[in-house]
């Protein structure tokens, strides 16, 4: 396995491939390490941004860890949202750290710039950040090492300080002069990137944690496919398109509904139990009957279709007549109801880092 001197967390910003680029410029090696979750990462992207900005790059799936993490509640609270900014960079970077002797390297590497986010990139939050992940002795940040005090690796002379940067705030400037100067010209614009600081992610992930104490990466990976609808702790996503329906497929595991049209073209329905509300004949066909209102065929028909409901191996087929609006308990995730609970599952709202 190729060895390095440096583990840099790398988003996929501007930022972080500075720092990482910085870095490799004084003559050292260096390693992205990408980090993908339900909640951020572009696995996707990886192979174009080796090739784009020269770097080496590694895919980290952190899926289920993180959501862990999530539904212990953060220590440091989250954002407007359900934006963890702070146990997120004492996360990765603890993460980090478990990975230096694997890659025989000495230090990390961050692209944070004091100043930008409000959240976490205070002086006071990056203090934390560094603390309790236990890093400070191995930590460098490159973009704002002149505002900081020499790292360990400066004092030793095997990261030359007169080569760093002093960035402060949320300007980007000078970064796009760094940028420049290392010839890059593709640039990636600008966003948190984190789909945990985005109201209508978020509000399809609050009902998953209220329901189920300890969910899965897969969990959290199936409220980002389609139309989301809940009735108490039952779950069905309703795909918007063939790419939709392939995924729900593939994210279907034992215990799930799987509704399909039949003999109409229409969506796929994936249906989950959460909570302790079971899927008996009712629950069914309201699910069955709400998954038809999404076929124009069924609908222009004007009266019942089958739809069947596969669990595991097993296949029946109930009638129904498509009805989206009947009062049948199933409606899409609201942000006002997640906000009522959000202390109690996430802790108290911090500023927000977006």
């Amino acid at each position: 396995m190729k060895q390095y001197d440096a583990l840099s967390l790398l988003s996929g910003g501007l930022d972080s491939i500075l720092a990482a680029k910085a870095v490799a410029r004084q003559g050292l090696s260096v390693l992205g390490l990408h980090f993908v979750s339900p909640f951020f990462g572009k696995p996707g992207s990886v192979a174009a941004w080796r090739a784009k900005y020269g770097l080496d790059i590694e895919t980290v799936d952190v899926a289920d860890a993180f959501v862990a993490m999530m539904a212990g509640g953060p220590a440091n609270g989250v954002g407007k949202f359900l934006n963890p900014c702070i146990d997120c960079k004492i996360f990765m970077l603890r993460r980090a750290k478990d990975m230096l002797e694997k890659y025989g390297a000495r230090f990390l590497v961050t692209g944070e710039v004091i100043g930008q986010r409000p959240m976490s990139q205070r002086i006071d939050a990056l203090n934390i950040i560094s603390r309790d992940a236990g890093v400070r002795s191995i930590l460098l940040r490159p973009l704002s090492a002149k505002r900081l005090p020499p790292s360990p690796m400066e004092e030793s002379g095997l990261v030359r300080r007169e080569e760093l940067y002093g960035f402060y705030g949320r300007g980007r400037r000078e970064q796009l002069d760094l940028a420049a100067s290392f010839g890059l010209t593709d640039l990636p614009t600008p966003g948190g990137g984190c789909m945990l600081a985005e109201l209508e992610s978020a509000r399809r992930y609050y009902p998953i944690f209220r329901h189920k104490r300890l969910p899965s990466g897969a969990d959290l990976h199936l409220a980002n496919v389609g139309r989301q609808y809940w009735r108490s702790g039952l779950a069905l996503a309703v795909g918007r398109n063939q790419s939709d329906n392939a995924r729900l497929e593939a994210l279907a595991s034992e215990g799930d509904l799987l509704f399909k049209v039949r003999d109409y073209p229409g969506p796929l329905g994936l249906g989950r139990r959460f909570g302790q509300t079971p899927w008996d004949e009712a629950e069914v066909r309201f699910a069955a009957a709400l998954l038809a209102s999404y076929s124009g065929k069924a609908v222009a028909l004007g009266g019942p279709v089958e739809v069947t409901v596969g669990l595991g191996g097993a296949r029946v087929s109930v009638a129904v007549t498509p009805c989206r609006d009947a009062p049948n308990g199933f409606a899409e995730p609201d942000w006002e109801t997640a906000k009522q609970g959000k202390r109690a599952l996430f802790g108290d709202e911090r500023e927000d880092d977006f």
